[in-house]
């Protein structure tokens, strides 16, 4: 059935990003929850699900979905801001294709293979990439990863060439070129330790302090543009400031994990004033994403995505600004590095900053791409309810996680009396706060499944002359003829 609600019909190649995103992040979210219960019951589902291998498949999950959206709101965004179809729509759903086969095996190799033996396996003996947090996988898995990100970049790229080019598919551009260059650095595994942290956070940190903040800005304007109808020239200038602030904190602010490695002291100072200044671009997400909705000149049919679009703005700068703040200053960080302290901000900089700016493409692209401008407001409703409902179970896990690392830190690593716990005698006195973060999963999954249920609400769908009353600010509903 042909789409009249799409501009470009190479659009439609995002629908199974997206529902190959949504699914993997119910996966991630099920391992969580494992993980939650066997810090509770330590022999939970052993040996058929050790904690590491859970762990693993976790933090995997978490990466590989976020990628899918990446990429599915890529190729979405881009034929419209470029004004042309996409270079190759036959490349994308191959490379969708080879990205969930090489995701799916490597799962399975995780769970049915002991870790040793995977590597040995998969010829980690040729070129030694495994073994390392958030970088476990086997070396065809790395090599699929970057053959997908080139096919993937090539695809983008072409495409905006033969387009016109925009502040935002500009910055997003070279946000996912970033990502892919980065990414290389996990091939790199010196035998000295100090080398190889370097290089680790090379990756990790330049990631998710670094380039994919270019990916949240560029997605983030781009909705706001659609669902507000605000000059696109007010939102570039805004765009420019708050990725300005980004790279310059993000880039010198890696020096906040390098106190400890084995580096020249000076970092301590660097590290400590750079990643101190990081929430500035995120406080400044938010007034923006405030601004432009406060300054709209329609009201756009699909208010849903406007909710996740502010909430992404607002949980970003608790999640990796605020709760990164508390305890990225040296004297601070040397108390707190590797505590429960650290999974709080881990776990609520990722909700917010690039969970959420996912779903809110997700939110603001299915309805167009199954044929309607917006969901029914039934369906509408399903979906800020679920926004409420999963921030509700991630604020309950942060805050219990924020508690745990108080309480372990205070046991573990500054006792009042002298005599410090051990690190399994801490972990028992936690359980409470155990129990907290394992019920805010549970909140959170079912937050999930709430929004998962509004792909199947039925109603009527905002009406065509709903949708003219708003087509005034010059936004999604507003057909741009393509080029030649």
């Amino acid at each position: 059935m042909i789409n009249n609600v799409l501009k470009y019909k190479t659009q439609a190649v995002a629908k199974p990003y997206f529902i190959a995103a949504l699914a993997l992040f119910v996966g991630q979210i099920l391992f969580g929850l494992v993980l939650g219960t066997q810090y509770l019951f330590g022999d939970f589902l052993f040996p058929y699900i050790p904690f590491n291998v859970a762990r693993m498949v976790h933090t995997n999950l978490l990466i590989v979905w976020l990628l899918f959206g990446f990429m599915g709101s890529a190729y979405y965004l881009i034929p419209e801001e470029t004004e042309c179809e996409l270079h190759s729509p036959k490349l994308a759903i191959a490379l969708f294709w080879i990205f969930l086969v090489a995701g799916a095996l490597t799962v399975v190799g995780y769970l049915t293979v002991p870790y040793a033996k995977l590597a040995e396996l998969t010829g980690n003996d040729l070129l030694q990439t495994m073994g390392r947090e958030f970088l476990e996988q086997p070396l065809p898995t790395k090599v699929g990863i970057v053959v997908v990100a080139l096919g993937f970049l090539y695809n983008i790229s072409m495409t905006m060439l033969k387009g016109r080019k925009t502040s935002i598919s500009l910055v997003l551009l070279m946000g996912l070129w970033g990502l892919a260059i980065m990414f290389l650095f996990s091939f790199v595994n010196p035998h000295n330790l100090v080398r190889d942290k370097m290089y680790w956070w090379f990756v990790v940190h330049l990631w998710v302090e670094g380039v994919w903040e270019l990916i949240l800005g560029a997605l983030l304007a781009y909705v706001l543009i659609k669902t507000t109808g605000v000059d696109r020239e007010v939102i570039d200038k805004w765009l420019y400031v708050i990725i300005a602030f980004a790279l310059m904190t993000g880039i010198l602010g890696t020096g906040h994990h390098y106190y400890f490695i084995g580096l020249p002291g000076y970092w301590l100072w660097i590290g400590s004033v750079f990643s101190a200044m990081e929430p500035i671009p995120f406080f400044m997400m938010t007034v923006f994403a405030f601004n432009m909705v406060q300054r709209r000149r329609r009201e756009h049919p699909n208010q849903a995505a406007v909710l996740w679009a502010v909430g992404t703005s607002v949980m970003g700068f608790l999640g990796a600004g605020l709760w990164g703040f508390i305890h990225t200053l040296s004297p601070v960080n040397y108390y707190t590095h590797g505590t429960q302290i650290t999974a709080a901000h881990g776990h609520l900089a990722f909700y917010g900053a690039y969970v959420l700016v996912v779903i809110t493409l997700i939110s603001y692209a299915m309805p167009t791409l199954r044929g309607r401008l917006a969901n029914s407001r039934k369906a509408q409703a399903a979906e800020m309810w679920s926004f409420w409902i999963m921030t509700i179970g991630m604020a309950t896990m942060v805050l219990a996680l924020t508690g745990a690392g108080i309480l372990q830190i205070w046991l573990q690593r500054m006792p009042t009396d002298g005599t410090a716990m051990s690190f399994m005698s801490t972990q028992d006195q936690l359980g409470f706060f155990y129990w907290l973060r394992l019920a805010g999963g549970g909140i959170l999954l079912a937050g999930l499944l709430t929004y998962l249920s509004s792909f199947f609400i039925g109603g009527e769908p905002v009406s065509e002359a709903e949708a003219q009353a708003g087509s005034n600010g010059g936004g999604v509903l507003r057909r741009v003829p393509a080029r030649a």
